[in-house]
């Protein structure tokens, strides 16, 4: 395999399987999710490959193939992986091949063009998390858009439209000005490099005097924000994972969220060095905002899927303070907690998912007692629910402990805040358990509570495996990034201490004339 361009071929198999779907006779329902999970699945073995062969020594991309694309313009075809995008490639691949199985026999119209969408979809993402030119990097990030749109527009619930405009909106809004930014770094690399480029490695050694290099990180930092997303930008996110259908809704929380803090560990932080160190305390502030709100408002929520939705924006800022505090553990902490966050979270989705399809309805006083009626349910999502809270032994809590050890080293205050966050998750979530699977039988449409079928124990079998693997034996995962993670560290700070160090001489050397 060493002469193949492994990367492209696992970036556009979903793709070549998508256009296969569109030639099979739509009244084939069975050939047409067949040839999905097929391609799916053989990305994800094409993924696996390649996470045996990864290298974890080394801090650089690997399995690199470039080639000029647009060359009067400076835009290559340069695509790779390191430690920073191999988790991401990962979880892609994993949770793909579930969310399909997961709408075999949930969804029953335009079967077709759903598998088609979602296999798009797959090939968009696999794209954003291995791109190295910026061009390449926004056309497979906003391609993203397109089929989200339509699973969450088409096969989403009663206010689909509304929820599809809103999420186009809000991301489109940020991608917009981080065009702008793009094109400006294309812009200035010219005189200093030599050449205009958007090539990602020769844009990082790229020197963007302030206050220039503020206005283009809070560029890049509002769209990745926006993905994430960093509170108050959220409000867009309760009501694409509500009305979206559970294959969605599992892809939305478990990847396409990930885009963001992806965005700003790939992008931001060795673009804008200077700026990042010095509006780290402003992006931390607001992420510890996030799991505190985010963590009372799931709280208070009376409609399930909304309190798992809402569960994220409390997570993820847990994410988004382990990236900006800057130290190799948080920073280690976060990226596996983007895998965790995806397996937990998607899981939680998944059961939500299962319990709709019997009774039709997300409010938890619609349950009660489901443990008696689904006894093959309730352990395993007493098990998604312990790892979304961090019970030690599952995934869930090596992430979170790597957070808050780094964050505690870089300031203990954030640390003690942001523990608030595992507090709060503990209570929701055990709060949501007992209300629908304890207690006496409350279902109003019990007759419709069989428990799991076949396929369904099959959604959470990788799932419960990869909780208990990543729990018990997380070197693998850790093994493969930190390079990369403690290499973007010390050149973040040093590219960012010296420029802030050679601005501080220029303003005395101007003051003392």
């Amino acid at each position: 395999m060493m002469g193949l361009p492994m990367m492209t071929i696992l970036i556009f198999l979903p793709l070549a399987a998508a256009i296969v779907v569109a030639a099979i006779d739509r009244k084939k329902t069975g050939a047409l999710y067949g040839v999905g999970l097929a391609g799916s699945l053989a990305a994800l073995a094409l993924a696996a490959v390649v996470f045996v062969r990864f290298d974890p020594d080394q801090a650089a991309l690997q399995f690199v193939e470039r080639m000029a694309w647009i060359p009067s313009a400076g835009v290559s075809y340069h695509i790779g992986v390191d430690g920073i995008s191999l988790p991401l490639v990962m979880l892609t691949a994993v949770i793909m091949p579930l969310a399909l199985l997961s709408a075999w026999g949930s969804i029953a119209e335009r079967i077709k063009e759903f598998v088609f969408s979602m296999l798009v979809l797959e090939t968009a993402l696999l794209g954003t998390f291995l791109a190295a030119d910026l061009v390449l990097f926004y056309v497979f990030w906003e391609a993203v858009l397109i089929p989200m749109y339509f699973i969450i527009g088409l096969w989403g619930g009663p206010r689909r439209s509304y929820a599809a405009v809103k999420f186009i909106l809000y991301t489109m809004t940020g991608s917009a000005l981080m065009l702008v930014a793009i094109i400006t770094l294309y812009l200035h690399s010219g005189p200093s490099l030599g050449a205009r480029t958007f090539d990602l490695a020769q844009l990082r050694q790229l020197r963007v005097a302030m206050p220039l290099q503020a206005w283009l990180f809070g560029a890049f930092a509002l769209a990745f924000a926006i993905k994430v997303p960093v509170w108050p930008l959220h409000t867009w996110l309760p009501d694409a994972h509500v009305e979206a259908p559970t294959a969605g809704s599992v892809v939305l929380a478990a990847v396409l969220l990930k885009m963001g803090t992806y965005g700003f560990l790939r992008f931001l932080l060795p673009l804008f060095p200077q700026a990042t160190l010095q509006f780290a305390p402003l992006l931390s502030a607001l992420a510890i905002l996030g799991i505190i709100y985010g963590g009372i408002v799931s709280w208070a929520q009376p409609d399930v899927k909304r309190l798992v939705a809402m569960s994220s924006v409390s997570h993820l800022g847990l994410v988004t303070l382990g990236v900006f505090v800057m130290t190799v553990p948080a920073m280690q902490g976060s990226l596996l907690q983007m895998v965790n966050h995806g397996i937990s979270t998607g899981g939680l989705f998944l059961i939500v998912g299962v319990l709709y399809d019997r009774t039709h309805s997300r409010l938890l006083g619609d349950y009660g007692g489901v443990a008696a009626l689904m006894p093959r349910l309730a352990p395993l999502a007493l098990i998604v629910v312990l790892s979304s809270l961090a019970l030690p032994g599952t995934n869930g809590f090596v992430g979170e402990f790597l957070i808050l050890l780094g964050t505690f080293r870089a300031n203990p205050v954030y640390a003690a805040l942001a523990t608030s966050g595992v507090i709060l998750s503990a209570v929701y979530l055990l709060w949501m358990y007992q209300r629908v699977m304890q207690g006496p039988v409350a279902v109003k449409e019990r007759a419709r509570m069989t428990d799991l079928t076949r396929r369904e124990q099959w959604l959470f079998i990788p799932l419960i495996a990869l909780i208990f693997w990543i729990g018990v034996y997380p070197s693998p995962l850790l093994r493969r990034s930190e390079a990369s993670v403690r290499a973007l560290v010390q050149d973040v700070r040093e590219r960012g201490n010296a420029a802030h160090l050679a601005s501080h001489e220029s303003r005395v050397t101007s003051h003392d004339r």
